[in-house]
């Protein structure tokens, strides 16, 4: 099922027809496995006018990947299609084949080529400035290997300079998933959202039709499933010493998100530990934190970073999952307990906090709050903790929000708490302890608000927002 893509569509589409540079074009797509970069890459090529070939690199000799590059450019099968000794041979033939016609030629895991034959790239490059950037082909380089398919971007690469576009394929948003489940009500979609996210092959992997509860019991935790297998295989391509790397993961799953809290529970120094963090941060499956409220010109240096899971099921896997796959006592039935136990505080503290602050950068960007944030995030000090925070540092405005994923609507009390405690600790983490600011509010929901929480939020021109509203606003700007 092809869901959404907008953006990236109308990305593709105007290199259809685009004159400068051109109307040769050497593009760059690229994106963690399961991202959904084929099925983009396919459906565009098909709906876009222009004869297309698709060829994908897999792990075999150069010849078979040249045989097999080539005769799909011919159409033809591959014991019909004529030998290539070495790639500019092939790109050499490539070019009299093709002509000057216009044509779409989708190199997909490009990474496996080049690292068959280092003279891959330097081939392509060498075709590139003798034949095809004077012609009207568009080539799209893409691949699953984050790390290696931005060191095409690199100086130290053949094809530096040549690209004309570039794009990081980033999961679907969460408005997405009213596609994939239009049984689902809102609350269901966020849950679901905290444990997937927005890959498009995850999405697909569960079943429509059961319950969120059904689809962990049936799929997630099925044994031989591809779930239970996944963090493993993504990361077998991409890292090497793949058991510390699982360490420092099912550290940071486990609730340690400093430095050297990493490194004690994953049984690893310090030094080590940055490495692989440098490693996986790279690979979008681990981001550093720091609060919103450090000013932008400090933000290098400050030594709060937290380090969290990037990967909503990474999150999921390594918080619930991981710690039970060493014991073969445990059956299916009592991990799905602990996961229907603890899921509420799990969603609470991850899908929906992200969504609220997403919720907050639109209503932001489209002038709908008192101020325009230059920044959204959270805040965190060893005096407070706030959920959501937004701030522009210039007109010296701050919104302090917080987020309850709880059974019960949102009281009187906890609207008190913010506006007279947390928001009084967290101005005194700001410069001049926070004299001259302007404090604005918001209480973000899931089962709504009682009238005297209301009546304590209006008296401050505060925000109460439920997940409905915020389910109906991300719609609108996707």
């Amino acid at each position: 099922m092809f869901v959404d893509r907008r953006q990236e569509l109308a990305f593709l589409n105007s290199l259809l027809n685009r004159k400068h540079p051109g109307p040769a074009q050497l593009v760059l797509l690229y994106g963690r496995r399961r991202v959904g970069k084929t099925e983009l890459l396919l459906h565009w090529a098909r709906n876009s006018g222009m004869d297309f070939t698709y060829w994908v690199a897999v792990r075999e000799s150069p010849t078979s990947q040249r045989n097999r590059l080539f005769a799909r450019l011919l159409d033809v099968p591959e014991e019909s299609a004529p030998a290539h000794r070495s790639w500019p041979a092939l790109w050499e033939a490539a070019a009299g084949a093709l002509k000057n016609r216009k044509h779409i030629l989708i190199l997909d895991e490009l990474p496996y080529a080049a690292e068959a034959d280092s003279a891959m790239l330097s081939a392509l490059q060498h075709a590139w400035d003798q034949h095809f950037q004077h012609s009207n082909l568009i080539i799209i380089l893409s691949g699953s290997h984050v790390r290696v398919m931005e060191t095409l971007l690199s100086r130290q690469s053949p094809l530096y300079g040549r690209m004309t576009a570039q794009w990081h394929l980033s999961p679907l948003p969460f408005s997405s998933l009213q596609e994939f489940f239009p049984k689902w009500n809102a609350e269901e979609r966020v849950a679901a959202y905290a444990i997937v996210g927005g890959i498009p092959a995850y999405l697909n992997w569960l079943d429509p039709d059961q319950s969120l509860v059904e689809n962990i019991r049936n799929v997630i935790l099925s044994p031989g499933g591809m779930f239970l297998a996944e963090p493993s295989f993504l990361l077998y391509d991409e890292v090497r010493e793949l058991k510390n790397y699982m360490a420092v993961l099912k550290a940071i799953g486990a609730g340690h998100h400093a430095l050297n809290e990493i490194g004690q529970h994953a049984f690893l120094p310090s030094n080590a530990v940055n490495a692989y963090l440098s490693t996986l941060q790279e690979l979008r499956l681990v981001e550093r934190r720091l609060p919103v409220t450090i000013r932008p010109g400090e933000r290098g240096k400050s030594r709060s970073g937290r380090y969290h899971l990037s990967d909503a099921y990474f999150r999921f896997y390594f918080h619930f999952l991981a710690p039970f796959q060493d014991n073969p006592l445990l059956n299916a039935g009592q991990i799905l307990a602990r996961v229907q136990q603890d899921l509420r505080a799990f969603v609470g503290a991850t899908a929906f906090e992200e969504l609220c602050r997403q919720w907050v950068i639109a209503q932001g960007r489209d002038g709908n709050l008192a101020f325009t944030p230059t920044a959204v995030g959270s805040h965190w000090s060893k005096r407070v903790q706030a959920d959501v925070a937004a701030i522009n540092w210039e007109s010296k405005d701050l919104l302090v929000g917080e987020c309850k994923w709880g059974a019960d609507k949102i009281d009187r009390q906890v609207a008190r708490d913010l506006i007279e405690e947390k928001t009084r600790k967290m101005l005194l983490d700001l410069p001049d302890m926070g004299e001259g600011w302007r404090v604005h509010y918001a209480l973000f929901g899931r089962q709504g608000f009682t009238d005297s929480a209301k009546t304590e939020m209006r008296r401050v021109g505060g925000l109460c927002v439920d997940v409905k509203q915020i389910d109906a606003a991300l719609k609108k700007i996707e």
